[in-house]
């Protein structure tokens, strides 16, 4: 079973979720070779509650994941933090969206949630709990405590960090920060545009239908990290096209795709 654990579902925070837009992403996802994704969109984005209105609209839920024409779609979120740094919770839709409402209080900069309380909503909604590009220059996680640290379930080995920074160099400071605090490494394609699927994935040694399976193969380590030799390409293409049409409906860019750019 192939699978990305870090997609997003809109081009950007302030675009409006196209159902047109997202099922060409799935057609293409599949194209790609991929069996599952799962859908961490940001938390603070326009309509996030209605994002996942409109996926019940379109797909049928069974209760873990949406299957989307072939492919399983579990739900989760990307959660800014106060001290700076990403988180991903991956897990059943309602206790995603419980935890999303429980931050309207925290979706603004200089008001995010801090990093130990989010860990403790997400354990106590048993989500999956994954630290978003840990080495990025503009949201780093490596500085956060250690104790704390150590309480993610993975981090994520991002296909736009290899793009910036080369996959050799990038896997020499996440592998031994990870295996220091004995957190497994996980690979997420970080897409915003199609052209971005298959740059990374996740290769299971068995089908998992729910995110516990999942979490259970990632923890005993029955899955390997594939990384396309097409994978500077791919990210160059997505990140070139998104900002054309950024441009096009004149929208600025965000201070990780100024990053992008310049790579």
């Amino acid at each position: 079973m192939n699978i990305d654990l870090h997609t997003h579902g809109k081009l950007s925070k302030k675009s409006s979720f196209s159902p047109d837009y997202f099922r060409e992403m799935v057609r293409e996802a599949v194209a790609n070779g991929l069996d599952a994704i799962a859908l961490t969109e940001h938390f603070n984005t326009s309509n996030f509650f209605a994002m996942y209105e409109t996926l019940d609209r379109m797909y049928p839920y069974n209760g873990h994941y949406y299957e989307a024409d072939g492919l399983k779609i579990f739900p989760g979120m990307e959660v800014d933090i106060a001290e700076t740094g990403h988180i991903l919770l991956i897990g059943l839709k309602e206790n995603i969206l419980d935890v999303r409402s429980s931050l309207e209080d925290y979706t603004k900069e200089g008001h995010f949630i801090p990093f130990r309380q989010l860990l403790d909503q997400a354990d106590s909604r048993d989500l999956w709990k994954i630290g978003g590009h840990p080495f990025r220059i503009s949201t780093p996680l490596h500085h956060l405590d250690p104790e704390q640290l150590a309480r993610l379930d993975a981090f994520d080995f991002n296909a736009k960090d290899i793009y910036m920074q080369g996959a050799e160099a990038y896997r020499a400071l996440i592998t031994p920060f990870a295996a220091k605090l004995g957190v497994p490494v996980i690979a997420g394609s970080d897409s915003h545009q199609c052209l971005q699927y298959g740059s990374v994935l996740n290769k299971l040694e068995y089908t998992c239908s729910t995110v516990k399976e999942l979490r259970e193969a990632v923890r005993k380590g029955h899955y390997s990290i594939e990384v396309s030799p097409c994978l500077h390409t791919k990210v160059k293409a997505s990140v070139m096209m998104k900002k054309l049409l950024k441009q096009m409906s004149g929208e600025a860019p965000s201070r990780d795709e100024a990053e992008e750019y310049s790579a």
